[in-house]
């Protein structure tokens, strides 16, 4: 058939136009728009690769990251069980490209974040954490599977040429304080060690992801009875990229901020090595002490289940300490007062959950002190950095460790009336109430505190007066009606 000049004119006009529609598709199609770039994560983050069914024998490994430094791990699987890996960055320094199928994942909480939920991303039974560098061998991944038994619930091996040490270690958070030594068997070890856990007891911890990762766990642990193993054959490591003096010190100042910052958030104030070294993370002159205002002559660490802090039974030992040596030295008569005679005679130290120490004095004698004399016209700082004011509740005085750490001493200024020691001041404690001055006369010495005190000369009946029989024996909370001393607390 041929066609007209005028079919073929309208042929090639439709011709023409669905070639333009097909160029034209494109933009008329909706189009997702490019994600946008997260913030970089504000933390050390741990990263996990898709997750595998539950009940697969194989394990997700996180790896911690040096603070100076960042390798891609090397962890090989078991034959025939592909691993999940995880790995802890940002920043990574220098960027470093990771192996397929690893991908990042923030663990520290941040509020432009959703809480990490670890069951969604670590579907493995077990979880390997190593430090940077290590060589995951097969064999020794399958002999750590293995030790894990019903009693316990850690398996560790060295990392690189140097053996893992056991060390004993005891976590009393009563008391703020951690113990390594002989006692409590091998509650830590010694060395850089890779640690393998069911995943189940890592996410029963309260803090899974805390950094340092392998002192975290190891007091974790402690708290809950678990038993750590230790395997003699580990994993290879790579050379340490820490190729100078500054590398070096950066590295270890990053580890000793990262360690301060977790004993902060476990409320530990002081380590206590196995030679005896103290390493102490509580308050000091240069800081606010550790707890807020005392309502009801209860403070807040009582509520939670805590002693007084280390820290601060230290700084109430020095302050007592330099506060006697003074009035000694200036010749006033003094007293240990209240709880710190119930101390002294019970311990020969502060009791181990008391807030203060209280000091009595004769109010004639207060003349014989300079220090005590500035005070009256207002807070005096002495040479040793101690500060002496009249109490804000007025009629006695009160030395405070430093000026930003008010933790104190009090001295309240008593005198004879018909042969019985009175004050003007009362603030209404149970025990705040007179005494005949033959308890005074004389004072005797008694140990307090690493130093010796004066005290009155028949303490035990001295106490009774103020606390009630028993009073020695029968230890108990400054205020009962708050909150009482459990016996078994004592044994604890």
């Amino acid at each position: 058939m041929r066609l007209t000049p005028c079919q073929a004119a309208l042929a090639s006009a439709i011709a023409l136009n669905l070639l333009l529609l097909l160029l034209s598709l494109p933009r008329l199609l909706p189009v997702s728009p490019p994600p946008s770039p997260l913030p970089p994560p504000p933390s050390p983050l741990p990263a996990a690769a898709p997750p595998k069914p539950r009940g697969s024998p194989f394990y997700s490994a996180t790896s911690r990251t040096s603070p100076t430094t960042s390798r891609a791990p090397r962890a090989p699987s078991p034959p025939s069980t592909p691993p999940s890996s995880s790995r802890p960055t940002s920043p990574r320094t220098p960027p470093v490209p990771l192996p397929p199928g690893v991908r990042f994942l923030p663990l520290r909480r941040s509020p432009h974040l959703p809480p990490p939920v670890l069951e969604l991303h670590i579907r493995t039974p077990y979880v390997l954490i190593v430090p940077d560098g290590a060589r995951a061998v097969p064999a020794v991944l399958q002999s750590m599977m293995a030790a894990l038994d019903t009693q316990t619930h850690v398996v560790a091996v060295p990392v690189g040429p140097s053996p893992l040490r056991c060390v004993g270690l005891r976590v009393d958070l009563r008391r703020w304080t951690l113990r390594y030594g002989a006692e409590g068997g091998c509650g830590a070890v010694e060395g850089t060690a890779a640690l393998l856990m069911r995943s189940e007891d890592l996410f029963n911890l309260s803090y899974p992801t805390e950094s340092p990762s392998d002192t975290s766990i190891f007091i974790q642990a402690s708290l809950r009875g678990w038993k750590l193993r230790v395997l003699h054959r580990g994993f290879p490591s790579a050379p340490s990229p820490l190729s100078s003096p500054h590398d070096v010190w950066k590295a270890k100042s990053s580890t000793d901020s990262r360690r301060r910052r977790l004993m902060e958030e476990f409320g530990i104030k002081l380590e206590v090595l196995e030679d005896g070294r103290q390493r102490w993370y509580g308050c000091n002159k240069e800081s606010q002490r550790c707890f807020g205002t005392v309502l009801a002559r209860t403070p807040r660490y009582l509520l939670q289940g805590r002693w007084t802090p280390p820290c601060c039974l230290r700084a109430l030992r020095e302050t007592a300490k330099h506060v006697v040596e003074v009035l000694e030295g200036s010749g006033v008569r003094y007293w240990l007062e209240g709880g710190s005679l119930l101390g002294a005679v019970r311990l020969r130290d502060v009791i181990p959950w008391d807030y203060d120490v209280d000091l009595g004095v004769y109010r004639d004698d207060v003349a014989k002190c300079p220090w005590l004399r500035e005070a009256q016209k207002g807070p005096v700082e002495d040479e040793e950095g101690f500060v002496w004011e009249t109490a804000a509740e007025g009629g006695f005085f009160r030395v405070h460790y430093s000026r930003s750490n008010r933790l104190h001493v009090d001295l309240w200024p008593f005198f004879p009336r018909a042969g019985v020691m009175t004050k003007d001041t009362w603030l209404g404690h149970p025990q705040d109430v007179e005494f005949p001055e033959r308890f005074l006369l004389p004072t005797v010495p008694l140990p307090f505190a690493g130093f010796t005190a004066m005290g009155p000369n028949n303490p035990r009946q001295f106490l009774e007066l103020k606390f009630g029989p028993g009073a020695v024996e029968e230890p108990q909370y400054p205020n009962p009606a708050v909150l009482r001393l459990r016996r078994e607390e004592m044994t604890q």
